[in-house]
Formats: structure tokens, sequence, C-alpha cells
């Protein structure tokens, strides 16, 4: 609605405007008679344009003033001032103002300014009933006609010589509020006001309260009376009675209740009367309390009541709480400064107390079985009382206990702990246990039939045995068990391949694997592996030593490939040593067929080259030879003795000469071809050769972990 009226305006001052050159110089609002107003009082809002003008001329100016974001006021002026009246200022108009001037497509707003209308109105409240009865609700309602939702609106019930009873409720939408109050016991004249609160800038503001309204109570039935017969002195074993009345003025849905400790003892219905009767005991001293319902209404009354003690209560007593099975027990009953009662004995259960006699003594043999907790009663005049209980323990002998290892097996490995368990066959708990390493006591255990030891310091070479011994409360004293000697499993440590010979084997020939361990229990599970694509077991053996030899007899070329050991004992550790290569090779007649096969062609062909070169040079020569051949044997053995006798012991030549046949021969076939001495010299091949043969076939090459 208000953007319609701001379109006429708009329309309005378009239709007079004037032709004419003008400008805002500022805009200005104004609160009079201040920003701070009085709730009731009239206030106004002043909005001043200052203009300049090109000439003198008539100009309609819109003037719209807006609080909060919402347009509350607006007026078309030739006067560059409008002003927003209110007579009664509440605190509705509490908030920020803007004034916004426009003319000819020209505006300017002004600054904003914050008005706050102090005090609010005072409430209304209205009360539904003015009279009411204990039980029932008073409603009200409370309301501020002229104030502007949101608002916060509490209510007071207020009774005499004691401090008001609040109820504050949030209103977002509206300015009234409802609320109730229950009228409880004791309330007679009441009264109700209330007063409303907002919030200013973070702030609360309360109104002033409404008026008074009184309510009238009445009592829908009288507070109970409730007494105690007998009236003076009551002794355990006398009957008691109590009763508890009331006046009521409607008889529906009346119910009066006693109760004791919250425990309700009986309970009547629309009846003015209860009654309750018991036999007299010390449990039914304390407080009774009676109570009358009707509806909400509700009105107790309390009685103390007081029970003298008749009788105290029996004591047991027992010959022995702790005795041995087949010994004679004991048990009596009495009364301090008391004979004539009746009395009985009974043993404890899970589901209460089995009788054993009625009498106030009890004589038994005992056994285990007997063991548990007695008591006695005794009863008098219909009370009967309970003593406290008596606990007998009966001792089983311990039998003579049983040590041995948690896992079955009398051993363990080096470095790991060592778990003993001490059993009984027979024993009547609590038992203590020791166990002893050697004469050394190493733990103490107190359990029922059996007790675990754990030793974690074992050591390879202790030779102490084990043993344990029980003992509890009977007076046969001590049983010892066994001594029990532990077998120590040391774990393998290092092993190690070797072979003969090492590395490169002939093939055919014998090859020995040795495959040892530094240190291990036996007896030694030693495995022995070849591996080229896929491992293969070639060797297995259980052996009472730290090492094993197997000799392989015949080595072929699909030996060939990486060999390693593995041994294991019952400490269930594998150890694996480091691998080895073996390569199986030609063996040396192998070498020789082979290299046959290769030379006699060869040497055949070259024998055929030279006796076909030799044929051909006998014909080229012919006669000419034969006629020289007397000269030439002539002069070859002059030259021949000649030399013989300038040399003496130096050999120097060739060593041969071609026969008349062209044989190659030997000049001296009775002299050696070295005059030095021949013992030196096949003594130093036949050195050689063993030394060959030593590093081939006598050493033991070995991974350098080899034992």
């Amino acid at each position: 609605m208000y953007l319609a009226l701001l379109v006429i305006f708009l329309q309005c001052s378009e239709l007079y405007a004037q032709e004419g050159v003008f400008t805002f110089n500022r805009v200005e609002i104004k609160v009079q008679p201040s920003v701070e107003v009085k709730n009731g009082d009239p206030m106004s809002v002043v909005c001043h344009a200052d203009v300049s003008k090109k000439t003198d001329f008539q100009l309609k100016i819109n003037f719209t003033i807006i609080k909060d974001g919402k347009l509350v006021f607006m007026t078309l002026s030739d006067k560059g001032e409008a002003q927003y009246e209110i007579s009664t200022a509440r605190s509705s108009h509490t908030g920020e103002y803007e004034c916004t001037v426009e003319a000819s497509r020209k505006t300017k707003s002004s600054n904003r300014v914050h008005v706050w209308v102090t005090g609010m109105t005072k409430p209304i409240l209205t009360v539904e009933k003015k009279e009411v009865l204990e039980g029932e609700v008073v409603k009200l309602q409370c309301e501020l006609p002229e104030e502007v939702p949101p608002l916060y609106f509490v209510f007071r019930k207020i009774k005499m010589n004691s401090t008001p009873q609040e109820k504050s409720v949030y209103e977002p939408y509206r300015n009234f509020s409802v609320a109730t109050f229950s009228v409880e016991e004791g309330d007679n004249i009441l009264q109700f006001d209330c007063f409303g609160r907002r919030s200013v800038k973070f702030k609360y503001e309360n109104s002033e309260h409404s008026n008074k309204t009184q309510v009238t109570v009445r009592e829908p039935f009288i507070k109970p009376t409730l007494k105690v017969q007998p009236s003076g002195n009551i002794t355990e074993g006398d009957r008691i009675q109590l009763e508890c009345s009331t006046v009521v003025a409607h008889m529906r849905d009346i119910e009066i209740i006693l109760q004791k400790n919250k425990t309700i003892l009986n309970s009547v219905q629309d009846k003015q009367l209860l009654k309750y009767s018991a036999v007299a005991t010390l449990e039914d001293s304390g407080e009774y309390l009676c109570k009358v319902e009707q509806g909400r209404a509700s009105k107790t009354t309390k009685l103390n009541v007081l029970v003298t003690e008749l009788f105290p209560p029996p004591v047991l007593s027992a010959s022995m709480n702790k005795l041995d099975e087949n010994k004679e027990l004991g048990l009596s009953c009495s009364i301090n400064g008391f004979q004539n009662a009746n009395f009985s004995i009974l043993r404890k259960v899970s589901n209460g107390a089995i009788w054993l006699i009625n009498s106030r003594n009890l004589t038994m043999k005992v056994n285990v079985n007997n063991t548990g907790s007695y008591i006695c009663k005794a009863e008098v005049k219909g009370i009967v009382k309970t003593s406290k209980s008596v606990m007998i323990n009966v001792y089983a002998p311990v039998s003579k206990p049983t040590l041995s290892v948690a896992n079955g097996l009398a051993e363990v490995v080096l470095g790991k702990p060592l778990r003993l368990i001490c059993r009984l066959v027979m024993g009547t708990p609590p038992i203590t246990f020791r166990f002893y390493k050697g004469n050394e006591v190493k733990e103490m255990v107190t359990n029922d039939t059996y007790a675990m030891f754990l030793d974690e310091n074992i050591k390879q070479n202790d030779k102490r045995g084990y043993s344990c011994d029980a003992r509890n409360n009977h007076s046969s004293g001590v049983k010892t068990s066994n001594i029990l000697n532990i077998t120590v499993i040391v774990p393998i440590r290092n092993a190690s391949l070797g072979t003969i010979p090492y590395g490169e084997v002939e093939d055919g020939s014998e090859t020995a694997f040795l495959c040892s361990v530094k240190e291990g229990s036996w007896p030694i599970h030693f495995r022995i592996f070849r591996k080229t694509d896929h491992e293969v077991l070639v060797y297995e053996k259980n052996e009472y030593a730290d090492r094993i030899l197997w000799r392989k007899e015949k080595m072929k070329s699909q030996d060939t490939g990486t060999y390693y050991c593995m041994a294991s004992n019952r400490a269930n550790v594998d150890v694996r040593s480091h691998p080895i290569t073996i390569s199986v090779i030609l063996a040396s007649w192998q070498k020789g067929v082979i290299a046959a096969f290769v030379l006699i062609p060869i040497a055949g062909a070259v024998v055929l080259t030279l006796w076909w070169f030799l044929c051909k040079k006998k014909k080229a020569k012919g006669p000419s030879m034969e006629m020289s051949g007397s000269a030439l044997a002539t002069n070859s053995t002059s030259e021949k003795l000649t030399r013989q006798h300038n040399d003496g012991d130096y050999y120097s030549g060739s060593g041969y000469i071609e026969d008349n046949e062209n044989h190659m021969k030997s000049t001296d076939e009775t002299k050696a071809p070295v005059q030095k001495g021949t013992e030196t010299v096949y003594s130093e091949i036949r050195k050689a050769n063993n030394d060959s043969m030593e590093n081939r076939h006598s050493r033991i090459h070995g991974h350098p972990d080899a034992t």
C-alpha cells in the first residue's frame, strides 16, 4: 500500500513540477522534543531540505520518512520541510529513522537518527477463576495492548511470607500470553500479577507490574490424622495398630496411603479411615507417613514410633573356626542375660539356610563338606532373632604335588621362558605353593589346586633341577614334589658348507660335501639342497654330531649348480649356510679323446703333405745327388769330428740329421739333449704336478664359513 501511495505522489509531483534549475544542498532529520522520549508523551520527526534555485519558482518536494527500513510517513510539500507527528509515543516507535527527499528525479537522504521511547505500557492481567480447590490450576492471561511483539511476559504467584514464584513466556508474534499455576497444599489466599519485557539494543526494559488479582483457595479435605495404639511404650512382641483418618468434602476419588521408608504398608480408596496392625519388632521403629490424595490435591501427616527391644540377638560360638577333617566341632548358641528362648542352629546355603538341630548346642565330626557359614536363631513371644554368621573351615591335607612343564615336554629352548605348573590331586584351598630352582625359592603363590611359575632366566649350562611344595591350614604340613630336570635346547648357530674339490669338478669324479654348525644341541637334522631354476633336496640325515660328510661318487653335468645346507634341531629354527657354486667339467680322458679326434686328422694331413713334398724334391734332383754322395759324406764326417773336438761339453744345434733314406735321426741316441741334471728337472716337474694335483685334488675348498 505504501508503494502505491509513493507512486501516486511521484506522479503528482511530476504534474506540478516547474521547470527550473535547483539542487539539494543537504537533508536533515530531527526529533522533537529529543531522541529519548518517555512512553505516552508526544513526539515529532522533522525532515528539512536545504535547496538552491537558479530562479525563484515553486518547487514541489516529496518527503519520505523510513523507520527500521519500513515506510512510516510520506508527504508532498513546497515549503522545504515536513513533520511526522506522533501524539502518544509507544515503545513500538523506538528505532532508526531516516528522511529522503525527491524532486524532478533528484534524490537525497539524511543521516540516520535513533529514537528510544523509554518505558512500556502497564499490562492487563485477567484470571479465569477467582476461587479454586487445592490441586486445581489457576489460568492467567497477561496483555500489553499497545506494544508490538516480540515480547516477554513474566507471571508471578505471590503467597504470604514467601518468595514469589515466577514463570517467563516468550511471545514472538503476539502482544499477550497465557500461563497456569498449580494450587498446592497450604495455599489459602493467593495473589497474581505480571509484567512485560522487551529487548532494545541488547538491553532489556521492563514494564510496570499489572494489577494484583486475588484468588481464594478451598480445601477438598482436611489434613489427615495419624494415631498409634498402644500410645505408650511399645515392646517387641506387642501388637501395634495405626489409624489414619481425614474429613472429605466430596468422597469421590479419595485415597488414603500409609507408608514407612517409602514402602507402602496399606491403602484404601473412597474411605475416610485406614487401619494397619502388626506384631511389633525392632524393625518397626521409625517414621510413618499418612498421605491423602484427591485429584491433584494431596496432604500428609507424619508420626514417629519407637519399639523397645525384648531380648538381644543370640550369639553363636564355635570351638574352632579352622580344623582338620575328622576332627570334632562344637557350636553353642546363647543370649546374654536371657535363658528362656527356643534355640535352633542352621547352616547357610545360597538360597537360604538348612536346619540342623533345635537346640542351643551342636557337636559333630566334620569333613570338608561341612565348610560354610553357621547361624543360630532364638524365639521369644513370637519374636525370632538371628545371630551373626560364624565361618567354619574344614581342611583336607594336601597330596604330594606334581611338577610338570606346561607344554608337556621337559625341555626348553635357550632364550625362551620356561612355564612350570604345580598341581595337587587333593587339598583344601587356599593352598600356598613354593617353587624351587635347586635349593633356591624362586616364587611363592597362593591359589586353589594349582600354581604357575615362569622362569625367564634359562642358562645353557644350568644343571639345577626344579621342584615345588604345597601346604594349607591342615596340621599335616608341607608336601614336596619330585625334582624335575629340564633339558636346555641350544638353537643352531652358523651353519656352513664346504666341498672336496672346490669349484670345478671333473665329470665322473667323486665329490665330498661337508655341512657343519658352530653350535646346537644334538641330534641335528642336516639337509643339502641344490638350486638351479628350482630347489632340490639332494641329501638329508639326522646326526648326533655337529657335522655330516656326504660323498657323491660320480658327479655329472646335471649336478652343476648352487649348493647350500640347512640345519635344525628341536628348537625348530632352520639355519641356512651361505651358498657355494659347483661346476662339473670334462675329465682328462674325455679331453684326450676329443683332442685325438681333432689332432689325428690334422697330423695325417701334415704327413701326407710332407711326403708329397719330399717325393717331388727327390725326383727333381736325380743323378746329381748320387755323384756327389761320397764327397758330401766325407765332408760331413770331418765337420762332425772337428765340432766334437772344439765344443767339448757344450752342445749347440738341432741334434738331428737326415739319413740316406731321408728320415729324421738323432746324432747320439745315448746322450741326453741337455747336460743339466735330470733329477733336478724331474723333481721340479714332479713338484709342479704335485702342486697342481694338490690344488686340484687334495685341498678342501669351501666357503669362508666352512669348518
